[in-house]
């Protein structure tokens, strides 16, 4: 009688798990990426990247004369480059160089936003970069935003960069509903590649009382970091008002961690 009760309770959780499984195959891209209702219309201030995959991806390039540095921003998940270019022209008027762009089904990008596709873009962005707008390695700096940090990543493990900036950055997608690691599978596992392969300077930005990536996952990218690391944890700032709960101290770090350049070895 135990042993049938221990064999039910054993299929039951089974099923649970294989249902959960079933569950975030069909759905997480839902999760993941939110409808979005483009904020801009193309125009000379957008242009248009073919990625790998044949999606077509609209990007925006902000140059500050004579500038060294180049950021590649990859936004979050709730937002298009339009909704952002106030926030970007801070570091054009400081002598930064900026390259957004949108993932496939974001603003004007041509698509259906997936994993997949957003590694795509962000390969295309990045060769971008260094063929058509002649940055080195040297003179760039990867700024993943929360959901961006997954594309961030992704190029940090396979490309040469200056630095990477992590800003409301998660462990992993799934981790953020489930704290651990349940699944067999997971999807922008930051977490693996910060561990693995990922030795960049990386300045990891959160907010302390954040209630949709807490600042755990902040605390183990940290952990993981095997190379040079900064950090910048805001009291009292949630997801979506860290800088302006932060101010001046914002600005007073991520810039100058920017214009830092270290050598790269090939």
């Amino acid at each position: 009688m135990i042993v049938n009760i221990a064999l039910l309770l054993l299929v039951a959780l089974g099923l649970i798990y294989l249902s959960g499984v079933i569950y975030a195959a069909s759905f997480a891209d839902r999760m993941i990426f939110p409808y979005v209702p483009s904020s801009y219309v193309d125009s000379p201030g957008t242009f248009k990247i073919e990625a790998g995959d044949g999606t077509v991806i609209t990007a925006a390039y902000l140059e500050a004369p004579s500038s060294q540095h180049l950021i590649l921003y990859s936004h979050g998940n709730g937002v298009d480059i339009g909704m952002l270019r106030h926030y970007l022209e801070v570091f054009q008027a400081a002598g930064i160089s900026v390259l957004a762009y949108d993932y496939p089904g974001y603003g004007t990008s041509s698509g259906k936003a997936s994993e997949a596709g957003t590694y795509s873009a962000a390969d295309a962005v990045y060769t971008y970069a260094t063929q058509t707008l002649n940055f080195s390695p040297e003179q760039i700096t990867l700024y993943g935003r929360s959901l961006g940090s997954g594309p961030s990543c992704w190029l940090a493990e396979r490309y040469p960069i200056n630095r990477m900036i992590l800003d409301g950055a998660f462990s992993s997608t799934f981790r953020v509903m489930t704290g651990i690691k349940v699944l067999p599978w997971d999807k922008f596992d930051n977490l693996k590649r910060l561990r693995a392969t990922i030795t960049c300077p990386t300045l990891v930005i959160h907010g302390i009382d954040d209630t949709t990536v807490p600042i755990s996952h902040a605390k183990q990218n940290w952990a993981a970091l095997q190379g040079e690391k900064h950090k910048l944890w805001v009291e009292g700032a949630g997801h979506q008002n860290l800088i302006q709960i932060a101010g001046p101290i914002y600005w007073d770090t991520v810039l100058p961690f920017i214009k830092e350049v270290h050598s790269i070895k090939q």
